[in-house]
């Protein structure tokens, strides 16, 4: 893949917690969908692969605790299918869709990590949510981020005075790490009795800042917007998944046969916070490790004949799922959100299971099966939060704001179990 380059070497940004120029970028600021378009191209050049278009997952299947294939829903005809395989690799990304502000698709609800959770998979970490700062506040739920290399290339963040504050939070000022950052644009927020605070771009050059950040620049004029001359607005939106399905160096999960990379997995190299541009970096680490690990696994004999089962009811009506949906965004960010408390959290996993109560005997439609799969993500981020009572990372509790040597391990939750805390091992604590 091609990145950019200047003067024939390639041109590196700066983002938050960095102490140094390191990130890869291409298309100025649209290295993602570079990225994607590149897989992608390799995907369809492949013959070897198959793709499957309009599926859905339902199911993954597992005898035994061996993971032998998925069970999914075709979107043409709501036909169940299945697929048997001696390995499958989740790599579906994480739950910040569900919040009501965020910087994630709105298809990035947790699939994966529901369903890894039904079939047995540990789930780990689920109370560390990363909020990214700067995502474009508008007034309402539509927003876009506006990437941290844009503080990396000098931006200021200012109050509605103007005011440059990020110097009464941190000593890196704008280029503190992401819970930093949040966490003051939150107080600030609340001290000045504000809704949003504002990324200041005027003091750089206009032609590089439209060079450098031409997607961001064209993206933010659609709403109005000018960051080469306009104080952009601002506030938190729920962006990164830190927590998720279990797995060891190699991506597996504790299902043999099942694995999972990117953001959908827990690893644990993020610690309690991820470091910016991370993410990619360990997508690529486990996603390799874990092709190396499932290929040189003897296969079972062990292939119970699965039945695709009814065709599942396609009852009810998109209409009515997002007016549900948009029913435990609101629980999960105003109970769960970037500032948590006991009572708040108490009072969201009571809302949640009283909609789950209401639906659960619908389960086999498939709006239903959907929205009870966002409750089970909302609940485990919920519980997480409530069990972890200090702040830590992406993770802060008004009622408990210190870090706790006793809370330095996991909160692991395992279906029909009770969740569990499993301290780490060997640990050692830098500091300075």
């Amino acid at each position: 893949m091609q990145f950019d380059r200047e003067n024939g070497d390639f041109a590196l940004g700066l983002e938050g917690g960095h102490t140094k120029r390191r990130v890869l970028h291409a298309g100025g600021d649209a290295t993602g969908r570079e990225v994607v378009n590149f897989l992608i191209k390799k995907v369809k050049d492949d013959s070897k692969i198959k793709v499957f278009e309009y599926h859905k997952l339902a199911e993954i299947l597992v005898r035994e605790h061996i993971c032998m294939g998925i069970k999914c829903t075709n979107l043409k005809n709501f036909e169940c299918e299945i697929l048997q395989s001696d390995n499958v690799i989740l790599a579906s990304g994480g739950i910040s869709g569900i919040f009501l502000r965020t910087t994630n698709p709105l298809v990035t609800t947790g699939d994966g990590v529901a369903l890894a959770y039904d079939a047995g998979a540990e789930i780990a970490d689920m109370e560390f949510i990363q909020f990214h700062p700067t995502s474009l506040y508008t007034g309402t739920d539509k927003t876009f981020l506006i990437s941290e290399a844009v503080r990396g290339e000098g931006a200021y963040l200012v109050n509605e005075k103007g005011e440059r504050f990020m110097k009464n939070y941190h000593e890196l000022l704008e280029l503190a790490p992401r819970d930093v950052v949040s966490i003051a644009i939150n107080r600030e927020m609340k001290r000045t009795g504000s809704k949003n605070i504002y990324l200041d771009l005027g003091h750089l050059d206009a032609s590089k800042i439209k060079g450098r950040f031409k997607t961001i620049y064209n993206t933010a004029l659609e709403f109005g917007v000018d960051i080469t001359s306009d104080k952009v607005p601002v506030a938190p939106a729920a962006h990164y998944t830190i927590g998720g399905i279990k797995t060891g160096y190699m991506g597996e999960t504790n299902i043999k046969g099942l694995y999972a990379c990117g953001e959908v997995a827990s690893t644990g190299v993020h610690g309690a916070n991820r470091l910016a541009s991370n993410s990619l970096l360990e997508c690529l680490v486990f996603s390799n490790r874990a092709v190396e690990h499932a290929i040189n696994q003897i296969s079972t004999n062990y292939k119970p004949d699965f039945k695709p089962g009814e065709k599942i009811i396609h009852a009810g009506n998109e209409e009515h799922y997002l007016r549900i949906k948009n029913m435990i965004a609101t629980v999960l960010s105003e109970q769960a959100g970037l500032v948590r408390n006991e009572a708040d959290l108490q009072k969201g996993e009571k809302e949640l299971l009283a909609i789950k109560d209401e639906y659960l005997e619908r389960k086999n439609q498939f709006y239903i099966s959907c929205l009870l799969g966002l409750v089970d993500i909302s609940l485990l981020v919920i519980r997480s939060a409530n069990f972890r009572r200090e702040s830590r990372g992406g993770h802060l509790r008004s009622d408990h704001p210190e870090a706790s040597d006793k809370y330095l391990g996991n909160f692991i939750h395992h279906k029909n179990q009770a969740p569990y805390f499993k301290p780490l091992e060997n640990i050692m604590v830098h500091h300075g």
